[in-house]
């Protein structure tokens, strides 16, 4: 069973008094496990694209499955609840707590769904290591260096254990090195863990390692390539 099926979504939004048709119509299927990079210019509808794909914002027209679900016919309150077990959200600016240390960080997500105190501790702890950091456990976000601190929010999108990671562009405030540092590690956990994986990028640089890939642009999706090859290896 697909895990994601978008089918014509349009999605539309005022900027001022001007209309902005951000998604044209866009079909898209995904299957559990895969690892998908979206790409395109600035201005493409990928953050538009990602926020209905992590069902934050819902499409004017068109049919989203989640997991099976037809989106359009759940409340809000079961939105959130899908949104807050399902899918881990991994973002640009890091978007971790200051005052907080980088395992605080990761724990509090986990606190909120109440999860017993020593399970919430283990999990913080078993992705401070996965992700390289178990040295740095008690260092706040600025005492980290920017792919210090993505490592931090992509052990947080995944100890709560999502069936989707969405990553709107998570390399946009980092180097090409650590850009491409962090895209290894989101492949090596997606193979490690069976998480779906989706990110967003503007800079093809980045999709060498990428099986799947959608160029978006203009709000419709212009090209797909699949490596077969790749995916299997």
């Amino acid at each position: 069973m697909h895990l994601l099926v978008l089918g014509h979504v349009k999605r539309t939004f005022m900027l001022g008094e001007t209309r902005i048709c951000a998604l044209r119509g866009v079909d898209l299927e995904v299957m559990p496990g895969e690892f998908l990079a979206i790409w395109g210019p600035s201005g493409s509808g990928k953050s538009t694209l990602m926020n209905v794909l992590g069902l934050i914002d819902a499409a004017d027209e068109g049919k989203v499955l989640f997991d099976g679900e037809d989106m359009a016919s759940i409340s809000d309150d079961e939105l959130s609840d899908r949104r807050n077990h399902k899918i881990g959200f991994i973002f640009q600016s890091f978007n971790l707590i200051p005052v907080l240390s980088a395992h605080e960080n990761i724990m509090l997500p986990l606190q909120l769904r109440n999860l017993p105190k020593k399970e919430t501790v283990e999990r913080a702890d078993e992705w401070l290591r996965k992700v390289g950091l178990e040295k740095l456990r008690d260092f706040r976000p600025d005492q980290l260096s920017g792919g210090q601190r993505q490592r931090v929010a992509i052990a947080r999108a995944l100890a709560g254990r999502p069936k989707l990671v969405i990553a709107d562009e998570p390399t946009a405030n980092l180097d090409s090195v650590t850009s491409h540092e962090v895209i290894d590690l989101l492949e090596r956990l997606n193979e490690e863990t069976g998480v779906t994986c989706i990110f967003t990028t503007h800079d093809p640089r980045l999709l060498d390692r990428v099986p799947r890939q959608l160029r978006l642009c203009d709000g419709v999706i212009t090209h797909e390539r699949y490596d077969a090859a790749m995916a299997s290896s």
